[in-house]
């Protein structure tokens, strides 16, 4: 005949294996810190812990680009900052230039000097962040212009890029943070003629008539500076507003990120003060009923039969 085990001993054994899962779950907690170490200790919680998780990552993510791109932009404005004072430069020679009583010689060394002036805009147009141009839009390998004052605008192009390139904030929402050196220096028309507010070609201009001692042309070209350098303004502006922008995403994903690890540490992370007074208390509960049940009586039919 088999043998059996007791009801009271099936409780007793019951009882111990709670007891031990307890003390498990509470070990765990202290060691690692989490509540949630694998997919078994909350399945209810699953769920949620991986959308925060998921969250979490994608917003890594945001700020790193954010980061990238602000690395890109910064420069790119210092650039046009830069450049709208080369333009203040530039009319106040035409303005020497200009005076009836400049001498051929004198129109020509101020025509050299305009031309380092176009050279510096040429040099600001291939300005490079870790050997991307950032002017240069979606072939950020290449540079867009070099000099050639024989050029109607005093540079050849170089390529014609495009800047299709966005960065997105951690609200899931895109903006464009770039434009290419050909929509900053070397406006044109949709015919592609050259726009009457085309910044190289207006330090051109006044290079050729201060080169060729043509007081009229100098006046003709004082104006077409001002306009190029209220162009020139409007597209620091447009920089401007992305650097803001971007400083805004940023503030936002950083908050977003105290938020989201605020929602992982209260689904996942243990309280561990907790969790020690639970093992403490489990193993006492354990060994008290250990010692309990070492203490009660065992009888057999040897026990009747003395």
């Amino acid at each position: 005949m088999l043998p059996t085990v007791s009801p009271s001993a099936q409780i007793f054994l019951a009882d111990i294996a709670n007891v031990q899962s307890e003390i498990n779950t509470a070990e765990s907690q202290v060691s690692s810190g989490l509540k949630i170490s694998k997919p078994s200790d909350s399945p209810e919680q699953l769920e949620a812990l991986m959308r925060i998780r998921a969250d979490l990552d994608r917003n890594t993510q945001v700020t790193s680009n954010l980061s990238v791109i602000k690395s890109e932009t910064d420069p790119a404005e210092k650039a046009l900052e830069t450049a709208t004072q080369l333009m203040d430069r530039a009319v106040s020679l035409a303005s020497q230039g200009d005076n009836t009583t400049q001498s051929a010689a004198t129109r020509q060394a101020l025509a050299q000097q305009v031309t380092d002036l176009l050279q510096q805009m040429v040099g600001l147009s291939q300005t490079q962040v870790q050997g991307r141009h950032v002017f240069s839009g979606d072939q950020a390998a290449l540079a867009s212009y070099q000099l050639d004052l024989a050029a109607p605008n005093g540079v050849d192009r170089l390529i014609t890029p495009t800047a299709t390139r966005q960065v997105v904030d951690a609200t899931g929402v895109s903006f464009t943070v770039a434009k290419t050196a050909q929509d900053i220096f070397d406006h044109r028309n949709p015919d592609d003629s050259l726009a009457p507010d085309n910044v190289f070609a207006s330090l051109n201009s006044l290079v050729v008539a201060l080169q060729n001692n043509d007081q009229a042309g100098v006046t003709t070209s004082i104006a077409s500076l001002h306009t190029a350098s209220d162009y020139l303004n409007s597209q620091l502006s447009f920089y401007g507003s992305v650097q803001t922008r971007i400083q805004d995403a940023q503030t936002y994903s950083n908050d977003y990120q105290v938020q989201l690890q605020t929602q992982l540490s209260q689904v996942q992370d243990a309280d561990i003060t907790q969790a020690a007074i639970q093992l403490s208390q489990s193993n006492t509960q354990l060994n008290a009923a250990m010692s309990a049940e070492a203490q009660m009586p065992r009888t057999s039919l040897f026990s009747f039969l003395a």
